[in-house]
C-alpha cells in the first residue's frame, strides 16, 4: 500500500488539500497519492479550526487506504505525528509534540496535522492526513517558523520549502509504515518520548493533576493525587486543550 510509487499533485492556491484529495478520490483516483498547495484559502486544523495558510508554509495532504478498524482513528494521528517529528529531529531541528497533534519547537508551534477518515463495515478504507508546517510564512506569537529559527544559521540542514515536503513526506509514510508492521503500542513508546505535556500540570474541575501520559486511543492521562490516594483520569482527543498560555504558575486550567 505505502509501498506503491507516491503520487503528487502540486497547486497554487485552493480552498484546502484535504478538500482537493477527497475530490480526487471520488474521481476514481486510486491512492496512495499526496497534495501540496503554496495557499490555501480555507485550511482547517484538527476539530474545525481555523489553520491560516498564507505563502511560504508547507501544505501537505496524503491520501491512502488503511484498512484498518474504525476505532484505531486515534492511531493515524500518533503515528502520523511521531514520523514527521522524529524525521525533522534527525535534521537537528529539536521537534516535540504537544497533544493530540501539533508539532512543537522550543515550546512554540511549528505545525499541526488533521485527520479525515471514512468509514465502512466497522473499518477505514480511506484515509486524508492533512499537515501544515511553518516555514517562511507569518506566524501568530504562539507559534514559530523554521527560517526564524535558523535565522543565526549560515548553513541549515533544509534548505528550501521544496526539501522540507519531501522530508515530510518521509517522515509521514515511515510513522504509517511502522504502525502498520509493528502496531500501536511499540509506536506510542517513541510518541510518548517525544510528548512535552508529561509532568504538566492541570487543573480539571478545580482538582490538581498532572498529565502522565496517552493511551493507545489516544487519550490524554491525567493523574490527580489527593488524601493520601491516587486516582487516574483518560480524557479524549477534543475534550481539553493545553494551549500555549499556562497561567504565570505554568499551570493549564479547564
Amino acid at each position: 500500500m505505502l509501498d506503491q510509487p507516491l503520487k503528487l499533485f502540486c497547486f497554487d492556491i485552493i480552498a484546502s488539500t484535504n478538500q482537493i484529495l477527497w475530490q480526487l478520490l471520488d474521481a476514481g483516483i486510486e491512492p496512495p497519492f499526496a497534495a501540496i498547495a503554496r495557499q490555501q484559502t480555507a485550511g482547517r486544523g484538527q476539530w474545525g479550526r481555523q489553520w491560516q495558510s498564507s505563502r511560504g508554509g508547507l501544505y501537505l495532504s496524503l491520501a491512502f487506504n488503511p484498512k484498518i478498524p474504525a476505532v484505531a482513528a486515534p492511531h493515524l494521528t500518533l503515528c502520523s505525528a511521531w514520523g514527521i517529528a522524529n524525521t525533522l529531529r534527525q535534521q537537528q531541528i529539536p521537534v516535540q509534540l504537544k497533544w493530540p497533534n501539533d508539532l512543537t519547537l522550543q515550546g512554540r508551534k511549528l505545525g499541526g496535522i488533521k485527520i479525515e477518515t471514512r468509514v465502512q463495515q466497522g473499518k477505514i478504507y480511506q484515509a486524508v492526513i492533512g499537515v501544515g508546517i511553518n516555514w517562511s510564512n507569518p506566524v501568530p506569537q504562539v507559534g514559530i517558523n523554521l527560517q526564524s529559527f535558523w535565522q543565526n544559521c549560515s548553513n541549515p540542514p533544509i534548505s528550501s520549502l521544496e526539501m522540507l515536503v519531501a522530508i515530510t513526506i518521509n517522515g509521514l509514510v515511515n510513522g504509517l509504515r511502522r504502525y502498520l508492521i509493528e502496531g500501536i503500542d511499540s509506536l506510542l513508546s517513541s510518541y510518548l518520548e517525544l510528548l512535552e505535556n508529561r509532568g504538566q500540570n492541570v487543573i480539571i474541575n478545580g482538582c490538581r493533576g498532572v498529565v502522565v501520559g496517552v493511551t493507545t486511543l489516544g487519550e490524554l492521562r491525567v493523574r490527580f493525587q489527593a488524601s493520601g490516594s491516587t486516582t487516574e483520569v483518560t480524557l479524549p482527543p477534543g475534550t481539553i486543550s493545553l494551549g500555549y498560555q499556562p497561567d504565570e504558575q505554568g499551570i493549564s486550567r479547564f
